[in-house]
This record gives C-alpha cells, structure tokens and sequence, in this order.
C-alpha cells in the first residue's frame, strides 16, 4: 500500500474564502492569485474553486498558459510582466494582461509587433522598494506608455508592504493617491492584508483609512491563512482552511524518565509517557526547524511534537489523547495542519509561527512525494 499521508484541497473552502475577500470590497472586482502553482496548491486543484473570480493573477507565462487551458477566457495578470521581448507575443496570443514596472519593459513593447494593443498595469514603488517606478519617475513612465500604439488601457497599481502590522498603508497611500489623482485609469491596490484590514467591513486600523479601488489581489486569504496572524487568525476573518494535510501514526513508543527521543536526543522524558511516530517528515514539506511542542491532532485531538523533526518522521506526545479516552496507536489518523476528524482544526498559520515561519512557505513546500487529492 502506498505510505500513509495524504494532502487535500477543499474546493468549497477555496469558494468561501474567495466570497469572504469579495465581501470585505463589494465594489470591487477580485483577482484570484494563483501564482506559485496557487501556493502549492496546484492551479488545476483550485480552478473550480477559484472560477469565481474576475480574473486569475499569476507569475510566469507556463502557469498563464496552464490557466488557459482550463477554459478560462476572462483577465489574467502577470504580476511581474514580462522577462524578454518575445514574452510579449504569448501575451498577445493568450490575451494576457501585464505589468510594466520598469524602463525595459516598456522598451520592449515600443518594439513588439502586434495588431492588438495591450492592457498594461503600471506599477508604482510607493514604498515597498521591489518592483516598480519611484513616485518622481512614474508620471513619466505613463506618458511613455500612452504614446506607444502597442499600449491600449493603462492601469494603475502599488503593492502595500505593511498592511498586515501597525504602521500599516496610510504612507504609502498618501503617495500613490498624490502621483495619480488626475491620471485615468483602473486601480489596483489592496492585497489580504489590506483587503480585510483597510476596505469596506475591516478594522479600518489605527490610521482610520479605508481603500478603495477597481481591484482587489487577495493571495493568502483565498487559501486559509489569516494574513495578520497572530494579530487575528482565521476564525477572525472567517477564512476556512483550504489544505488539509495529513498522515497516520505508523508505532507508538512507552518511554521512561529520561529517555530521548529522535536525532540530537533533543526530547527528555520526565516522566512515563507515550509517544506516536508519524508518517511525515520535512521531506513531505514538513518545517524542519519546529520545535518540541508544535501543535499537531490525533484523532482529532490537540497535542504536540515531541524532539527533532526527520526526514521522514514525527514523534508527537499522546499524553493527551489518553486524557480524552481515545485510543491512538497503529494507523491513528495524524493532522498536520488543516480539517481533523470529529470536526477538529488546526490552522496552518499556528504551525508556521512554531516553527518561525508563515504559512505561505509551508504551502509551498508540499513536497512532490507527497499525493494530493481533490474533495
């Protein structure tokens, strides 16, 4: 039989959350982020889920063909635009919508040959200094852009770098409002943090301010991660996890005071106690570097890991299972982040922050051993 853990993407979750991020900006429309194979979710697993939105926005060009061939005909973004001219003419061809945040890009359409000018998003570096044009260069930038007959529509776009925190958009809004106040031009603004936190049902946070714009970009709230945790978590926002990933207990090991367990002898007994081994190791994609103490279900039941993670094993503490009367041994069910049985949840956001990190990277890292089903 093949080894016993199992990744699964729940369609119904990925509506809800979709529907929750649409609610929180009612004027708006609302690009599905799905770049990064759809955080590790695959773009092919989510589509049902996501077909919802008004557009799908995404990195590369394999992952726009890809959501094509899917039957999407509506917008899709490349939310890097372009590497090299001849990107330009699978733009053309799949219709694909692009961004423009820098000279060379904008070179390179001055010598595309199309017979179907192109829909750009000129991006603004108001503060988050990665991507974009510097306030003083961006009205230059536009001009550029509107005399090139390759360039249909231009639309306006920024990325918030701290929408999730207390310094929070008001600085970078102040910015971007002053460059393109008299400018034309569709907006787009607001990724999770912003959407939930700064538009039309959100806190408005410490600033008092409020977005608005024609687009929202929600990445990590579609997929069940709250994106301010441990400020709020998911049953704040009412976000529903959208990846379960799970595996069974293949031993169980009775330890006495002083024995250790796993690689480093990390883990000291102090006292009789029982521990489950599980069949996930950060070879699955599993954090490496979480602790002892992580938070794990059995059963359905809160416990935690106990020593070292392995490349392919997990010793968690049954104690508490014992507590609750339920029996664990061989071929007990093991949630690693996600749905639990007997309705039990375990947000991936509070695995993340054990292991000192978020809950994007642990999506991402499903590692390719590991199977994945649709429910």
């Amino acid at each position: 039989m093949p080894r016993p853990i199992l990744a699964t993407i729940h369609t119904d979750a990925l509506r809800h959350n979709l529907a929750r991020t649409r609610a929180a900006a009612p004027d708006a429309r609302a690009w599905a982020v799905v770049k990064a194979d759809a955080y590790g979710h695959g773009i092919e697993r989510v589509f049902e889920g996501l077909r919802g939105a008004d557009g799908f926005a995404l990195l590369d060009l394999n992952e726009a063909e890809r959501v094509r061939a899917l039957g999407w005909r509506g917008p899709i973004l490349l939310l890097e635009g372009v590497f090299e001219p001849r990107d330009l003419e699978l733009c053309s061809r799949l219709n694909l919508w692009h961004t423009v945040h820098c000279d060379e890009q904008i070179d390179m359409l001055a010598t595309h040959k199309t017979h179907q000018p192109h829909r750009v998003f000129l991006k603004m570096n108001s503060g988050m200094n990665r991507l974009g044009f510097t306030p003083p260069r961006f009205r230059a930038a536009w001009t550029r852009l509107n005399a090139l007959p390759q360039v249909d529509e231009i639309s306006l776009m920024t990325h918030f770098s701290d929408a999730d925190g207390p310094r929070g958009i008001a600085a970078q809004m102040v910015v971007f409002t002053a460059v393109t106040q008299d400018l034309p031009g569709e907006r787009t603004l607001s990724n999770s943090a912003a959407t939930l936190r700064h538009t039309g049902d959100g806190p408005a946070g410490s600033e008092g301010l409020r977005v608005a714009a024609d687009w929202i970009r929600p990445g990590i709230a579609v997929y069940g991660s709250a994106p301010d945790f441990p400020e709020h978590d998911i049953a704040h926002w009412d976000l529903q996890p959208t990846m379960t990933l799970a595996a069974k207990l293949l031993a169980t090991q009775a330890l006495s005071v002083g024995d250790t367990v796993g690689y480093g002898s990390s883990f000291t007994a102090d006292g009789p106690m029982r521990v489950g081994i599980v069949a996930c190791g950060y070879a699955d994609g599993y954090p490496r570097l979480a602790p002892t103490g992580t938070p794990v279900l059995v059963n359905g039941v809160r416990t935690r890991t106990v020593g070292r993670v392995s490349m392919d094993m997990i010793a968690v503490d049954l104690a508490p299972l014992d507590h609750a009367g339920v029996e664990a041994g061989f071929g007990s069910e093991v949630t690693l982040w996600g749905h639990g049985r007997h309705g039990g949840v375990l947000p991936i956001d509070e695995v993340a922050h054990a292991a000192g990190t978020v809950g994007y990277e642990l999506m991402c890292a499903l590692a390719p051993r590991v199977p994945v089903i649709t429910a």
